[in-house]
């Protein structure tokens, strides 16, 4: 398929997404947020429970020091 067919399909795919609106079922939107509103709240205490270290590995820089490029 020659180059200007390709971009041609392509963009007819692009634009059927772009405009592409399907049905929302709130109701069961409602139900995964309001689950993981409660997943999180679980989450949340269990997290303040345990440790949390959240110091870099010693040794671990995120940027490298004019030495190390050389």
């Amino acid at each position: 398929m020659g180059r200007g067919r390709q971009k041609a399909k392509q963009t007819k795919v692009a634009r059927e997404l772009k405009y592409f609106s399907p049905d929302t079922n709130y109701r069961a939107l409602e139900q995964e947020l309001s689950s993981r509103r409660h997943n999180d709240v679980v989450t949340d205490s269990r997290r303040s429970a345990v440790d949390t270290d959240d110091s870099e590995p010693a040794g671990w820089d995120r940027w490298p020091s004019e030495d190390d490029e050389r």
